[in-house]
C-alpha cells in the first residue's frame, strides 16, 4: 500500500477503540441527559411555583436546597466538579497523564461540565442569589466557553491513526483527498469542489482573530445543508425526500462516497487553512477560561462554607 493510500485509508476510517469511546460518550450524555431530566420533570410543579408558594408544596421538605434531595444534588454537583477538575490537573500529574487518551478526557470532561451546572441549578431549586447565585453564573460561563474550547481543539489536526503528524503530512494528506474528491467530481457530474469551497490563506490571515473563529464555525454549520443539496442535485427530488430531506444517505453508494470524500477533504483544507488562527484564539481561550473557572471553584467553597459553618436550613 502506498504511502498516500495509508492516509487516506487512516482519515476514512476508524479504529476500534475510537469506537468503543464514542459508545461510553453516548452513554455518558444519554446518562447525563436522563438524570437531569428526571429530577427535572419529578420536580417541575415545585420549581414553577413562586417562593411564596413553595413552603406550602408537599414537595417542598425534599426538593428545598436543605432537603434530603436538594443536599444529595448538591454534593453529587460538587463531586462532579472535582471530577471536572482533574482533566486540568492530569496535565500536572505524571502518573494521572498517562491514563488515558487527552482528547477522551476532554470529551467526558465536556459532558461533566454540561451537566454539572444544571444539577446545581436543581441543588439550588433554581434560587440564583448571594455567593451561591454569583458561583453559578460564573460556572455557566465556563460551560458555555468550554463548548468553544472543545470545539477550538478538535480544529487543531493532531492525529489520522492515533499517531502525531507533522504539518506536511496532514498537508500531503489533504492533496490526496482533495485529488480523490476531483475524480469522483468527474464521476458523478457534481461540483463537490466548488461546493466545499474555502477562503484564501491571505484572506483568512487578513481576518480579525475573532472573525476567523465566526468564519469557522458559520463553514462547519453550513455544510450539513450543501451537503443536502448535492444530493437533491445528484440524486433528484424523491430521492433526496426519501432521505429526509437530504439528512441521511441516499440509495446512491457512488454518490455518498463521493460526498464522503469531499467532506473529508474540506474538513481537513478548513483545519490547515485556519491552523494559525486556531492556535490564537484557543491560547486566548485558555486566559478566560482558566480564571472563570478558578473562580467559581473559590466562591462554591465558601458556599458551602458558609452553609457549613450557619447551618442553613
Amino acid at each position: 500500500m502506498s504511502q498516500s493510500a495509508t492516509i487516506q485509508a487512516a482519515v476514512l476510517t476508524r479504529d476500534t477503540p475510537q469506537r468503543k469511546h464514542q459508545r461510553r460518550l453516548i452513554a455518558g450524555w444519554i446518562l447525563s441527559a436522563a438524570f437531569v431530566a428526571f429530577f427535572s420533570i419529578y420536580g417541575f410543579s415545585y420549581y414553577t411555583l413562586s417562593p411564596i408558594e413553595r413552603p406550602f408544596s408537599p414537595k417542598h421538605a425534599l426538593l428545598r436546597p436543605s432537603g434530603p434531595i436538594g443536599v444529595n444534588l448538591g454534593v453529587f454537583g460538587v463531586l462532579m466538579f472535582f471530577v471536572i477538575f482533574l482533566y486540568p490537573l492530569r496535565k500536572r500529574w505524571g502518573w494521572l497523564g498517562k491514563q488515558g487518551n487527552s482528547r477522551h478526557w476532554l470529551d467526558f470532561h465536556v459532558i461533566l461540565g454540561t451537566a454539572a451546572p444544571l444539577v446545581i441549578a436543581l441543588h439550588s431549586s433554581f434560587k440564583f442569589g448571594g455567593i451561591a447565585g454569583m458561583a453559578f453564573w460564573i460556572m455557566t460561563a465556563v460551560t458555555l466557553s468550554g463548548f468553544i474550547g472543545r470545539y477550538l481543539y478538535a480544529q487543531i489536526p493532531r492525529s489520522l491513526n492515533a499517531a502525531e503528524l507533522s504539518i506536511k503530512e496532514i498537508q500531503e494528506a489533504e492533496v490526496q483527498l482533495r485529488g480523490d474528491a476531483e475524480e469522483k467530481h468527474d464521476k458523478i457530474g457534481s461540483d463537490l469542489v466548488t461546493l466545499f469551497a474555502l477562503p484564501s490563506a491571505g484572506r483568512v490571515d487578513d481576518i480579525p482573530m475573532l472573525a476567523a473563529l465566526v468564519w469557522m464555525i458559520w463553514l462547519d454549520l453550513k455544510r450539513p445543508f450543501q451537503i443536502s443539496w448535492l444530493r437533491l442535485r445528484a440524486s433528484g427530488f424523491a430521492a433526496w425526500l426519501g432521505s429526509l430531506f437530504g439528512v441521511l444517505p441516499t440509495q446512491n453508494p457512488q454518490l455518498e462516497r463521493a460526498i464522503r470524500v469531499a467532506r473529508k477533504q474540506a474538513s481537513l483544507s478548513k483545519r490547515v487553512l485556519f491552523l494559525s488562527r486556531t492556535k490564537q484564539v484557543f491560547n486566548l481561550w485558555h486566559v478566560i477560561h482558566r480564571p472563570f473557572s478558578y473562580s467559581f471553584a473559590l466562591l462554591a467553597i465558601l458556599h458551602i462554607l458558609v452553609v457549613l459553618g450557619m447551618g442553613y436550613r
